[in-house]
């Protein structure tokens, strides 16, 4: 499930503008790819110098340069330099405990936001800050290690090139995000069904074992809600945003992304909903089946008090007592127990006391 990023001691008090890495280190190398698009073709390639980014700076194809890792400082500081990224810009992408926000520099438009990824195999959920640089004719994106859903991008790179070089930077830039959202759509699709058909048994079943799943899935939902909620802020502020680096054609696009991520904290909402109901469920449930309990153990204490009674007369020490001298006495004693509770337990019955 999602982890809770928290502010080390050591990276306090650190000036906004200082470049320094204030996260958690995932990788040993950091890595650098480019995927440069040209009407002639796509070229993957695999940087290992950072003065080899410069001659991508002003090539006129529209290029993508992707980072891996956060913790270099002198790279990062390098790359800042050749793509003339302000100190303040750099330092937030260093920081992935940022909140998802877009801005706007000099050079281009800055936007950070959670990319959340499913594992299948664990069933876990893994949770990366990525920040995105749109500049002109080139777009760079940090992640704090390698691995992410960009794949299907990349794929639509390759086979629609001219819709890219066409729609430039602006449009790769909500590629990725659009990826980014329908991976929430989808995670949320996942826990809705698990949600979804725990609904459905909680009524066959209550225990404590049915409190521990409602708050497994009331955790894991609020973790996504801490996720997924600054991100609807940050596209509704990139959609309202009035900048030179996303083209009026790409603003549908745009507006697009406001009516996924809508569609995203609906459902969350829905599912956080349905849980609170679930839990509803169990407390009435449990109020209810206790209630059953202490009604039958009422009506076999009331059956047990007047054949207490009884026994209790025949139980005292008087020598004088003309029934413990009859014959049959003992057997209608017993006779008249028998019938008692069988009368009182037949009008609890009629009268559906339980």
């Amino acid at each position: 499930m999602p982890y809770i990023p928290l502010k080390r001691k050591e990276d306090l008090g650190h000036s906004p503008y200082e470049m320094k890495f204030r996260g958690q280190r995932k990788e040993e190398e950091v890595l650098m790819t480019v995927i440069n698009i040209s009407s002639e073709s796509v070229v993957t390639k695999e940087i290992n110098d950072v003065e080899e980014l410069r001659s991508y700076k002003d090539s006129g194809s529209i290029t993508w340069l992707n980072i891996d890792g956060l913790h270099d400082e002198k790279l990062m500081t390098n790359v800042a330099e050749i793509f003339h990224i302000p100190s303040d810009i750099m330092s937030d992408v260093m920081d992935p405990q940022l909140r998802a926000q877009v801005e706007e520099f000099d050079e281009g438009l800055f936007i950070s936001v959670k990319m959340l990824e499913f594992n299948e195999k664990s069933g876990q959920i893994v949770v990366d800050n990525i920040s995105i640089l749109v500049m002109n004719n080139m777009l760079i994106s940090f992640q704090e290690k390698q691995g992410d859903v960009f794949d299907p991008v990349r794929d639509r790179i390759r086979k629609h090139t001219a819709r890219f070089i066409n729609s430039g930077v602006d449009y790769l830039a909500f590629a990725l995000l659009d990826v980014i959202i329908d991976n929430y759509i989808y995670i949320l699709g996942v826990y809705g069904e698990k949600v979804e058909t725990f609904e459905e048994k909680i009524t066959l079943s209550v225990d404590k074992r049915t409190l521990r799943i409602i708050n497994v899935f009331k955790h894991e939902l609020n973790n996504l809600r801490r996720d997924i909620k600054p991100a609807k802020e940050m596209i509704l502020s990139l959609v309202k945003l009035d900048t030179d680096y996303i083209s009026e054609e790409n603003q549908t696009h745009y507006k697009e992304l406001q009516d996924n991520i809508n569609q995203a904290t609906e459902m969350l909402d829905y599912y956080r909903e349905v849980l609170y109901d679930s839990l509803d469920v169990y407390h009435s449930s449990m109020s209810t089946k206790l209630n059953d309990i202490m009604a039958l153990l009422t009506v076999y204490s009331v059956v047990f008090i007047p054949l207490t009674f009884i026994v209790g007369v025949y139980g005292m020490n008087f020598d004088h007592m003309p029934e413990l001298h009859t014959r049959n006495g003992y057997f209608v004693v017993w006779g008249i127990m028998i019938v008692i509770a069988l009368a009182m337990l037949w009008y609890f019955k009629r009268k559906k006391w339980f």
